[in-house]
């Protein structure tokens, strides 16, 4: 099973994203590419993600462009931005989902309010990707929650 996660600078969202998928299952061939690949992965992301015991330190933002031609099983975005512009792509494409996050990089304000706002969309990520894993991979039925 191949994955593809997609946003624009994949440094914050799509690496979570990433290193939640993986650590579900790692049979699965899951990567994360952007649009517009920054420089670095976001260190608050790391650091979060090292709470929730994953590591994701060595991880890279990848152009999109290179994962362009080959065949994905799933292909998903998890900003607006990288959902209203992703590419088209020469592989075969089994499905493409949006599963749309906040974007904690781009608030200010104290350390210990974006630091909260880095772990509510970790903790938003986890749970959503999760109920992908179970429902789309798994195909385990899961019951519908009216909280979401």
């Amino acid at each position: 099973m191949k994955i593809l996660i997609l946003c624009t600078g994949n440094s914050c969202r799509s690496q979570m994203a990433h290193g939640f998928l993986q650590s579900f299952d790692d049979k699965l061939y899951v990567r994360s590419a952007g649009t517009q690949p920054a420089e670095h992965i976001n260190p608050m992301a790391v650091s979060v993600m090292k709470e929730a015991g994953i590591d994701i330190s060595d991880h890279i933002p990848v152009d999109v462009e290179n994962y362009i031609d080959e065949p994905w099983d799933y292909v998903i975005t998890v900003c607006s931005n990288a959902d209203a512009t992703c590419p088209s792509f020469k592989g075969r494409v089994g499905k493409r989902l949006h599963i749309g996050f906040d974007d904690p990089s781009k608030l200010s304000g104290t350390e210990s309010y974006v630091t909260g706002e880095f772990r509510r969309v970790r903790d938003e990520i986890k749970n959503a990707f999760a109920r992908f894993y179970l429902s789309e991979i798994k195909k385990v039925e899961l019951p519908h929650c009216m909280c979401e």
